[in-house]
């Protein structure tokens, strides 16, 4: 098959000059074949974006070379050319939208080839029919959710006619709905059309659909093969700081309890009909079975925050009156760990902004220990120190010229003295998993990860009694994920403080959350221990979301006979089930 990328000794530096810069990729001898489905893997800051916008000439090399369908990048007169064989769409779509109108974003590309006005015309259509968008074409693009954003990118770059698509993590800041309409996309773009999809992830799951994969380690090209070559391979992948998909991980586990399954069986329906012909034998016997019903958590303590009956209009009495949030009523309660779930659009960040008093209620009530937020704007400005948010996009919240002085903000608005706000910058470094050795450097050299824990650093500096993140971990590599929520249950566990988290990842919810709030259209659909909200998985699945990828093999389980318990959403969780008396274990 014939190469449609290659790159060959690739070398590139950033910040070059007398000290050298830093190395990003070094030597790199890479193909993408015409035709494939490419996933490049790496933990954060092993250099596979920077390969990726190689193959575009977002970047250019420092030595060697990149030739894109036998174009070589540093070929400034072929630079048009080149953009227009291999397309690349972003990791937040809202840098790649240029326009006002959605079908005149569409049509940027097709107006910069000088294409007749006719032929614009039929691209655009096509390629907003094609990512189904085609009835939001004359809609305002920062009206419409993140997925929808997303999908614009990309008919932008499909109205372009490209051989080859790249895209930079599209879906790490999407909802489950969101992720698998992009996902859907680029299988039918390169099953149907024949584009090359080369797609940068975090998410495991997302690679395992792939024709091939690469794996990136500082800077260099360390693994590759099919996914059926390189997910068994499960020391190996976590010593590079990756994760494998849970169907993987379910079946080493097993393995480790006695089992000797093959570690090939990628897909939630191959991973079923092995574990189902294991326990064949034991069909007969039945697992202890239990059904959850969604209750009201019964709790000792008083609340450290309750809302009551809230509500809130943007925009009232206008043309553009939204109803954002509708009667919402809930307590948080200090030590626990609050998930809130809930499909682009719900209300989730809505919701979260009213609780610090970013944002005022249209009606109902928010207190913090007893007392109206907003009984006063002294108490109002008071809550900001008690009550923190982290944004979903840290770089919003970071503005001071070093690491130190952006973390020592806060405390020094609480007018502290000197000695105290250097206590408590060092400690919040340390709650957010930061090397002091970074403290004097500027935020805005730092990578996505680390500019994400200055963010939070900066809030816990502040030590509040409710912490609030809005998608914590998008963006982050399996171990830079877990070391972040880590360090999450840590300041929870130290300081009693209540934790409270936005987040479109499944997973993360399942292994941090105490209880979940389920949002659609701006209600509270379930309310539970995650025992409770994962049993109720075809709820979920219409509200736009999805349940944990072990909870899908469950249920396939299910399918094949295999009696196990209705509350299934973690690894741990399922290799119980399975090895427990009577659960077919051998």
């Amino acid at each position: 098959m014939k190469d449609i990328i290659k790159s060959e000794n690739l070398t590139f530096r950033y910040n070059t000059g007398e000290s050298g810069g830093k190395t990003a990729l070094s030597e790199v001898n890479v193909s993408v074949r015409d035709g494939e489905y490419l996933a490049i893997l790496g933990h954060n800051g092993s250099g596979k974006s920077s390969l990726a916008k190689h193959f575009n000439a977002v970047l250019l090399p420092c030595g060697g070379r990149v030739l894109v369908d036998g174009m070589d990048t540093l070929s400034e007169e072929l630079l048009f050319e080149i953009r227009r064989t291999c397309g690349m769409v972003f990791q937040n779509p809202d840098n790649q939208i240029v326009a006002t109108i959605t079908e005149e974003d569409v049509a940027f590309g097709p107006e910069n080839l000088g294409l007749p006005r006719e032929e614009i015309r039929k691209r655009v259509d096509d390629a907003l029919k094609t990512v189904g968008m085609y009835e939001y074409r004359d809609h305002a693009p920062h009206l419409l959710s993140g997925g929808q954003k997303q999908r614009i990118a990309i008919a932008g770059i499909i109205a372009m006619r490209p051989r080859c698509i790249v895209l930079d993590e599209p879906t790490s800041m999407l909802d489950p709905s969101g992720r698998r309409d992009v996902l859907r996309i680029t299988r039918e773009l390169n099953k149907n059309h024949g584009i090359t999809i080369v797609l940068i992830t975090h998410h495991m799951n997302e690679a395992a659909m792939a024709d091939r994969i690469i794996i990136m380690d500082r800077g260099k090209q360390v693994l590759e093969g099919t996914p059926k070559e390189i997910f068994p391979q499960t020391e190996l992948l976590h010593k590079l700081g990756l994760a494998v998909p849970q169907t993987v991980e379910l079946l080493s586990e097993l393995n480790r309890a006695g089992f000797d399954f093959p570690l090939d069986k990628i897909s939630v329906e191959e991973c079923a009909d092995a574990i189902a012909e294991a326990l064949k034998p034991q069909k007969g016997e039945h697992l202890k079975t239990s059904h959850l019903e969604l209750t009201e958590v019964s709790r000792k303590v008083n609340a450290v925050m309750s809302i009551r009956g809230l509500s809130h209009v943007y925009s009232p009495k206008t043309p553009f009156e939204c109803s954002a949030v509708n009667d919402i009523n809930l307590d948080i309660y200090p030590g626990e760990t609050l998930g809130i779930i809930g499909h682009t659009g719900s209300g989730k960040s809505t919701l979260i902004s009213h609780l610090n008093g970013l944002i005022k209620p249209s009606s109902g009530s928010i207190t913090y220990c007893g007392e109206d937020i907003f009984k006063s704007k002294e108490f109002t400005h008071s809550i900001r120190f008690n009550v923190g948010l982290v944004l979903q996009y840290p770089e919003y919240q970071l503005f001071e010229e070093t690491v130190y002085k952006d973390i020592a903000f806060g405390p020094g608005n609480m007018k502290l003295p000197a000695p105290e706000i250097d206590e408590r910058v060092r400690e919040a470094a340390r709650f957010a998993g930061l090397d002091e050795s970074l403290l004097e450097c500027s935020p805005f050299e730092l990578s996505g990860g680390q500019k994400r824990r200055v963010a939070i650093a900066g809030v816990i500096a502040m030590r509040p009694k409710v912490l609030i993140l809005d998608e914590p971990t998008a963006g982050l590599d399996p171990v830079g994920r877990e070391d972040l929520l880590r360090h999450i249950r840590a300041y929870r566990d130290e300081t009693g403080a209540a934790i409270v988290i936005v987040s479109h990842s499944m997973e993360d919810v399942a292994s941090m959350a105490d209880r979940l709030l389920v949002m659609s259209g701006g209600r509270v659909l379930l309310q539970g221990t995650p025992d409770e909200v994962f049993s109720h998985s075809e709820i979920l699945l219409d509200a736009g979301l999805d349940i944990p990828q072990v909870a899908h093999i469950a249920n396939a389980l299910r399918a094949r006979g295999i009696q196990l318990p209705d509350a299934i959403y973690t690894v741990k969780q399922a290799v119980s089930a399975i090895t427990a008396p009577g659960g077919g274990s051998k």
